[in-house]
C-alpha cells in the first residue's frame, strides 16, 4: 500500500509510524485507519522489535476529523459504528503487538488521539505538549479505550475530572498524575525518543512480549491466576536464547547481545 496519511519506516529493528496530516493536526480519517491497519500488519515481516508512533508538525493527533464524516449540523450519525469499525480494532491491534510501543507525543493529543497514545506501552511527551479529553464538549464519552485507560492510570476521581471537565493537561502535569511515563524538554525530545527506541530494539523481545501480556492481564486475574501465568511465562523465557545470553553476559561482566529469541 502507498500511504497518503501516514509515514512508515523500519531501520535496525525500530519501526516508526508518523501520523502525517499536519494541516489537520493529524486527525483521524477513514483513510488513515486503513493505512494504520496495513502498517501494523507489516511490523513482524519487517523485523520490527520496537514501534514508535508520533505526529508530523506541531501536533500528535487531534482525534477524529469531523470533516471526514461530512455530517451536516444537527444530522444524526452512528458513532458506535465508527468505534466498532475503526477505533476498537485499532486499540486492540496496538495492545496485541508483541513488541514495545512508544507514543512520542510531540504536541497536542486530544480525544481519540489522546487515548490512542494511552493505548501504547510507554507514553513520552514533549514539554510543550498537552493532553485532553474534549468529548464532553460534544456531548460524548471518552472512546478509543479512554473510559478503560483513564481510571486504571490515574484513579476514578482524576479520570472523572479529565472526562467531565475536558480541561487541557500540560505534559508535565500529565506525568505528575501518572497519565504518561515522562515529560521531556522540547530540545531533547527527539534524541531521547531515538535513544529509548534503540535501547528497546536491542532488548529481549520475547521477554518484553511476555512482560506486556502479564501486566495487561493482571487487573482481571486473581493472585493465583497471575502467579500461574508468571510461572508459564518464566518457563518459556527460561528456555530462550536471550535468557542464556543474559546469564552469560552477567557472569562475564559485559553488555548482553540479545537477538530477540
Amino acid at each position: 500500500m502507498t500511504y497518503e496519511t501516514i509515514l512508515y519506516a523500519t531501520t535496525d529493528g525500530v519501526a516508526r509510524i508518523t501520523l502525517n496530516r499536519p494541516e489537520r493536526m493529524n486527525s483521524f480519517t477513514q483513510k488513515m485507519h486503513e493505512e494504520l491497519r496495513d502498517a501494523l500488519a507489516r511490523l513482524a515481516a519487517d523485523g520490527a522489535r520496537v514501534l514508535v508512533i508520533t505526529g508530523a508538525g506541531r501536533g500528535f493527533c487531534a482525534g477524529q476529523d469531523l470533516n471526514d464524516r461530512a455530517v451536516a449540523p444537527g444530522q444524526a450519525v452512528d458513532l458506535g459504528e465508527s468505534v466498532e469499525k475503526n477505533y476498537a480494532p485499532l486499540v486492540k491491534a496496538i495492545r496485541a503487538l508483541p513488541i514495545p510501543v512508544i507514543a512520542a507525543v510531540n504536541g497536542v493529543a486530544a480525544g481519540a488521539g489522546c487515548n490512542f497514545a494511552l493505548a501504547c506501552d510507554l507514553v513520552i511527551a514533549s514539554e510543550s505538549a498537552n493532553l485532553l479529553q474534549p468529548f464532553c464538549k460534544l456531548g460524548l464519552i471518552p472512546d478509543t479505550g479512554g473510559s478503560y485507560f483513564l481510571p486504571r492510570l490515574v484513579g476514578t476521581q482524576r479520570a472523572m475530572g479529565l472526562a467531565l471537565l475536558g480541561d487541557k493537561i500540560p505534559a508535565r502535569r500529565a506525568a505528575e498524575l501518572g497519565l504518561i511515563w515522562e515529560c521531556v524538554a522540547d530540545d531533547a525530545f527527539a534524541a531521547h525518543i531515538d535513544a529509548l527506541a534503540m535501547q528497546l530494539a536491542a532488548g529481549p523481545t520475547l521477554g518484553y512480549a511476555r512482560t506486556k501480556q502479564a501486566i495487561y492481564a493482571s487487573p482481571n486475574n486473581s493472585l493465583d491466576a497471575q502467579l500461574a501465568l508468571e510461572g508459564a511465562y518464566m518457563r518459556e523465557c527460561g528456555f530462550s536464547e536471550d535468557y542464556r545470553e543474559g546469564v552469560a553476559a552477567f557472569k562475564e561482566k559485559r553488555a548482553p547481545k540479545f537477538q530477540g529469541r
